[in-house]
């Protein structure tokens, strides 16, 4: 064997060498891609991939957020339409001519005490519900927001790309019929009581109004339910695609690795018996 020929065969083996390295620590990292060098196109259809599905995860907490104020507010307006339905049973006895004014009494003190609660729960400015102050820090609130006030549109991102929202409705209750239902005069007190002849078409049209409110509020849930659908199966197809893009194929890897371990093999013998070869001829030639 020529020194050519005994070259060629050295770099042979040193390339076997390497492809079984690249091949070892393929399987050892499961990684399909071990330098930058690596298939460039496909690390960066999976760089994509991968940025791509952190915006969809972000989007996710949004709309599972967006989901837990809805089913917030959805408490509230159930438990604000008993005491509604509750006034409205108060007023109707009210309404009684057998009913002595003790018993006229007895209903005002607990129509009063439920007045007193809903307004605490939707809060509202004195421009809103009157009295002597408003009511700044309502007790229906999700994350410290107001649940029932007047706000500007909640754009919730439903998606990575742009214009993938969802926008949660306002349920403003601090205007039309529940508003009179707490509203006071300038010197705090109710103006609506329980004897007062509006008294049931007030609190029938308030009810009307809270389960308007209930309706738009389960419409919304029920769309950002689906979008959270929506978003994991696409978070989970493209975990899916990054998955086969860069994990390591341990089938045709570990193929791989026998078949460059055989050859690295063979071409080490190979090339010991070509160098032993040399040898014996360099020894002959210098004997003589």
């Amino acid at each position: 064997m020529n020194v050519s020929n005994s070259a060629s065969l050295a770099a042979a083996v040193s390339q076997n060498k390497d492809l079984y390295n690249q091949s070892l620590m393929s399987l050892s990292s499961g990684t399909a891609f071990n330098s930058p060098s690596d298939n460039p196109v496909a690390q960066a259809l999976a760089s994509s991939y991968t940025s791509s599905n952190d915006r969809i995860q972000a989007a996710s907490i949004n709309v599972q957020n967006a989901v837990s104020y809805s089913q917030s507010a959805g408490s509230y307006l159930s438990g604000i339409g008993e005491m509604l339905t509750r006034m409205g049973q108060l007023a109707t006895l009210a309404q009684d001519p057998t009913k002595t004014p003790a018993d006229v009494g007895d209903y005002q003190v607990e129509f009063a005490k439920l007045q007193d609660d809903l307004r605490t729960m939707i809060g509202g400015s004195t421009a809103a519900i009157g009295g002597t102050s408003g009511v700044a820090n309502p007790s229906a609130t999700f994350d410290g927001a107001a649940l029932f006030g007047s706000n500007s549109p909640k754009v919730i991102a439903t998606g990575d790309g742009t214009g993938q929202n969802l926008v949660l409705p306002e349920l403003n209750l601090q205007q039309g019929s529940t508003a009179a239902v707490i509203g006071q005069d300038s010197s705090g007190n109710y103006m609506l009581s329980v004897s007062d002849p509006t008294a049931v078409s007030t609190l029938t049209a308030a009810v009307t109004q809270v389960g308007g409110a209930q309706a738009t509020n389960v419409a919304a849930e029920q769309r950002l339910q689906t979008a959270a659908s929506a978003l994991q199966v696409e978070s989970e197809n493209l975990t899916a695609a990054i998955s086969a893009i860069s994990d390591t194929d341990v089938a045709a890897q570990s193929a791989q690795l026998a078949k460059f371990n055989i050859l690295q093999q063979a071409g080490t013998a190979m090339l010991a018996q070509a160098n032993a070869n040399s040898a014996v001829v360099y020894k002959l030639l210098k004997q003589n």
